[in-house]
């Protein structure tokens, strides 16, 4: 199918074909369809990938799903969106010399692939803000410092109502673990928007280093964070536990997780707002209040910490082995090691 012809029964491949057409009048861009549809068994769950070409603000592809969305005849019971709701898009820096001739890297195209089988297999929805590991670089094979993506509406391309419901732009961005943290530690929008100077429309570059090299924009990001706090409300951690002695509850901490949690704990309960950490089986919720209080459940705990505990939690607990009494005498954090694995399983690296 030719996604740039209008055909009866295409009114969601039609409103994208028009968004696109908006922003590069005249442009004819280079489509890569599926061969054997997903329904029919194929590897491939987007029908396909336009891939256009930008000279501003520095030139580079500009890449479009066609398959989150319903883009023929409505499908769903859900009037107010298309399909998911979204199709996704990717903006990568040209190599040096690379004009509107060429043929656009392939690789994008497989992440945007990825992403959709995590999308279709698992029923989990993007939204603005989102962020995942990549966990390594973004593009296979290369020595990029990028190993992460964020998620934020494209700056070009906004959301549009058709005949099968409203569709959003969701722009894939590169990041490395540097910026990651810093979204940790802020939020998506906060740490895009005040990288956006050194990154305009955040064009992925997979040739540059952290951004956070530069003090003024390390000083900005650190800024707001102070300011607001953190949107991260769950962090996911490998180890969990915690168990009664007496009136004493004990929670159980992996030392490679520590860092993360003291980190998010002040940017989460200074700012009146929650902290969840979760393993595959249980979660801990840790919330701002005036006296210490811990509710426990089989798989889910609740434990409210004064500004007085906070603060010892932050003074005393370390990332090192050990058990570490907090003030109040409810409640103490053991910490045990954590081990490293290799892709075999065999523990390579100990920490705490």
């Amino acid at each position: 199918m030719d996604p740039t012809k209008d055909d009866d029964g295409t009114p969601g491949w039609d409103a994208i074909n028009a968004a696109l057409a908006a922003l590069y009048p005249g442009q004819e861009p280079k489509h890569y369809g599926t061969a054997l549809p997903y329904t029919l068994g194929g590897d491939d769950p987007l029908d396909g990938i336009s891939v256009y070409w930008a000279d501003a603000p520095r030139p580079h592809w500009h890449y479009v799903t066609y398959g989150f969305s319903e883009l023929y005849d409505k499908q769903s019971d859900d009037a107010a969106d298309s399909g998911y709701g979204f199709e996704l898009t990717f903006r990568l820096a040209a190599a040096p010399g690379e004009g509107p001739a060429a043929a656009p890297p392939v690789w994008p195209m497989n992440l945007l692939q990825n992403l959709a089988r995590y999308v279709f297999g698992s029923g989990n929805v993007f939204e603005a803000g989102h962020h995942l590991d990549a966990n390594g670089p973004i593009a296979l094979e290369t020595d990029t410092v990028l190993r992460h993506l964020a998620l934020v509406e494209d700056p070009q391309l906004p959301a549009r109502d058709t005949a099968n419901g409203r569709v959003r732009f969701l722009q894939v961005v590169g990041l490395s673990d540097e910026e990651m943290a810093a979204v940790r530690r802020w939020s998506t929008q906060g740490v895009l928007d005040a990288l956006a100077p050194a990154m305009p429309l955040w064009i992925t570059d997979l040739h540059r280093g952290s951004l956070l090299a530069d003090p003024a924009l390390a000083a900005a990001v650190e800024a707001g964070s102070a300011r607001e706090g953190s949107t991260t409300g769950m962090l996911f951690i490998e180890t969990l536990g915690w168990a009664v002695e007496g009136d004493t509850v004990e929670l159980v901490l992996g030392a490679g997780q520590v860092p993360g949690v003291l980190e998010l704990l002040p940017l989460r309960l200074d700012h009146g707002r929650a902290l969840t950490l979760a393993d595959r089986e249980r979660s801990w919720r840790f919330e701002p209040g005036e006296a210490d209080h811990v509710a426990l459940e089989q798989d889910s705990a609740r434990c409210v910490l004064s500004p007085a505990t906070l603060r010892g939690v932050l003074e005393h607990v370390q990332a090192q082995r050990g058990t570490y009494p907090l003030p109040g005498g409810r409640l103490r954090i053991r910490v045990v090691p954590t081990e490293l694995r290799d892709a075999s399983g065999n523990v390579v690296r100990t920490l705490g």
